[in-house]
């Protein structure tokens, strides 16, 4: 039986992939929060994987937080691998983020492979990335270091822009066409992927994401026909999408093109257990419910 220790009680990633993991049998799930010294209560000698989800999301970029962004999602996982490595622990899983390589700021059309260098355009991305390099430093023959590199994770009851996404296509009449093409990994995705992470006892830098890439106005036009609403997609408003680019970063997000190239995502098993479209419907019911 393995034995998992989840650091950062509380958090979306962090529950699904402990639920995923419990309801598979064979492994022994424990959380535990970094927020003050309760993580350095645990016994870690106890456990053979440490999976660090804790840290501070992507939703502010106040100037202000940049010291604690490095703080928590920094320094906070450099010590906590360290204790762990310290303690016995064989492997250190770590959600980075698509991030490291760089925020889309504008509409342009961008495919990450596997030449792409990180660049970094913010503190949160950078913050990661510093993690990343630390704890490679720590990485030996017996404390394997797995660094997950995600784009937008997404599911029922997540946070973050994604349920705003699924929220407007049940209640928006119009929305412009202008379409896409991006990566996205749905949470039971990622759960799996977690698993098999951890039976193979993988160590290096990954890039999960889902089989098919994600358009914004497919979503949209899916989930407002599975919530039953009647949504005009017209490109005559596609020269505002355009014209607000450049002083509103959300619409950046929401239509550039943003993408791992497949061949990244490739691993030899298959964990892509939920199509986006399985996905999709899962969200709208979760939404039709509320």
């Amino acid at each position: 039986m393995k034995k998992i220790l989840i650091t950062g009680a509380g958090s979306y990633i962090g529950t699904n992939v402990e639920c995923y993991l419990q309801s598979q049998g064979n492994y022994k799930v424990v959380t535990v929060d970094t927020k003050g010294d309760a993580w350095r209560n645990i016994d870690y000698s106890k456990y053979d994987v440490v999976f660090h989800v804790a840290g501070i999301a992507h939703v502010n970029a106040d100037p202000k937080l940049k010291p604690l962004y490095y703080q928590v999602n920094r320094d906070l996982t450099i010590e906590v691998a360290r204790y762990a490595k310290s303690h016995g622990v064989r492997q250190f899983i770590f959600m980075s983020s698509q991030i490291v390589f760089h925020e889309s700021k504008s509409l342009k059309s961008e495919v990450l492979t596997s030449e792409t260098k990180e660049n970094p355009n913010g503190f949160y991305g950078d913050s990661k990335l510093q993690a990343e390099i630390g704890l490679k430093e720590l990485e030996s023959d017996t404390f394997k270091v797995c660094i997950l590199r995600p784009p937008m994770i997404y599911g029922p009851n997540a946070k973050g822009n994604f349920p705003r996404l699924a929220k407007l296509a049940s209640i928006t009449p119009i929305f412009p066409n202008w379409h896409n093409k991006r990566s996205m990994l749905y949470i039971d995705n990622l759960s799996e992927f977690v698993k098999q992470v951890i039976d193979r006892e993988l160590r290096g830098t990954f890039y999960p994401q889902n089989r098919e890439l994600s358009d914004t106005v497919e979503i949209i036009r899916y989930l407002a026909k599975l919530c039953g609403h009647k949504i005009w997609i017209t490109k005559l408003l596609n020269p505002f999408i355009w014209l607000f680019s450049f002083i509103l970063q959300p619409i950046n997000k929401m239509f550039a093109t943003y993408y791992y190239d497949s061949s990244m995502s490739n691993y030899g098993f298959d964990y892509q257990i939920v199509s986006l479209e399985d996905s999709l419907k899962r969200i709208a019911e979760s939404i039709n419910k509320k």
